[in-house]
């Protein structure tokens, strides 16, 4: 028989790229969204995958544990993905009680829900680069050693969700993985996210189609890597033979938001300088100024390499753009 896996959030970039990398592999597939009267836009990232049923979706939300354990018991899955999240670090600014109830309180209401019904599922915790805040260690890089000290409540919600399942782990011998993954990219993208905000802007002006890009703090870096690869991070922790742990995602290379505009301005023939414009509303009230990660345990421990760099991810998504816009 197929083993099963349950992914919470699966309409979103990760979750859609999870699912194709799991059928792929044998397995059933079966993920949950939210009730949204716009049902045709929520679930645009899976279409392909659920005209032949592929993939099979249920109505959840990580703050009603009725329904996780009602999804639970109705799939019994070997491997449960919890990507389910309100994940954008400056709208929890905005949002700071809806971020922590489904960031970090729902992530509870997910481990109660396998502890009652099914303790011996693996689960796989997405945690964030953000929960380190602007700590990092003397080599410039932050790993799983590095404290803990986050600048927003999108970072305050995945510190508590990351303690609870170390908590739930060492307690009740549940068999739960951190995935501490840094900034990760691709053409399925959210826009609102600052690389396909980014490449999507460049690629209407190109086409005369958009005049600015207005733009936050272009000197913050970050690790970008490709969700593509991070998912196969996250499939190789519920594999791994080892006993459950926490593992740092991470290219361990960054580049600032300024290298970001420069290189994908510079790919269509544009000068970014001519063309970006700052705006304050786009300042984080605090801001997260560099990340970087080191992944030596993933790659040394679970084999775990990735396969795109920067560049090469700007470039997908810049031809993305393109053919869509053409």
């Amino acid at each position: 028989m197929n083993k099963k896996a349950l992914i919470t959030g699966i309409n979103g970039q990760d979750g859609s790229y999870l699912s194709e990398f799991l059928l792929k592999k044998g397995y059933e597939v079966w993920g949950t969204v939210k009730r949204n009267s716009v049902s045709e836009t929520q679930s645009s990232r899976i279409e392909h995958l659920l005209k032949d049923g592929k993939v099979k979706l249920e109505y959840a939300d990580l703050t009603d544990m009725s329904s996780l354990i009602r999804i639970i018991q109705k799939v019994k899955p070997e491997e449960i993905y919890n990507l389910a999240a309100q994940s954008h670090v400056r709208v929890s600014f905005d949002q700071p009680i809806y971020t922590t109830n489904v960031t970090g309180l729902g992530t509870l209401n997910l481990l109660e829900a396998c502890r009652m019904v099914s303790p011996n599922s693996k689960i796989y915790q997405a945690s964030s680069s953000e929960m380190f805040g602007n700590n990092i260690d003397d080599d410039g890089y932050q790993r799983e050693t590095t404290p803990m000290n986050p600048v927003s409540p999108y970072g305050c919600a995945k510190v508590f969700s990351y303690n609870i399942c170390r908590n739930y782990r060492n307690s009740y011998g549940m068999k739960i993985w951190n995935g501490i993954l840094f900034n990760h990219e691709s053409p399925r993208r959210g826009t609102n996210f600052v690389t396909n905000k980014v490449v999507k802007a460049a690629v209407r002006i190109k086409l005369g189609l958009q005049e600015k890009l207005h733009l936050g703090n272009l000197d913050a870096t970050r690790d970008w890597g490709h969700a593509k690869d991070y998912v196969e991070a996250m499939w190789l922790m519920l594999q791994s033979t080892l006993k459950p742990d926490d593992y740092v995602c991470a290219t361990g290379v960054s580049h600032s938001v300024k290298d970001l505009c420069d290189y994908t301005f510079n790919k269509l023939d544009l000068d970014f300088r001519d063309y970006v414009v700052i705006d304050e509303k786009h300042m984080r009230p605090e801001e997260l100024y560099d990340l970087k990660g080191d992944s030596t345990k993933l790659r040394s421990e679970l084999g775990w390499t990735p396969k795109y760099t920067f560049e090469t991810m700007l470039d997908e998504m810049t031809e993305y753009w393109l053919n869509k816009y053409e």
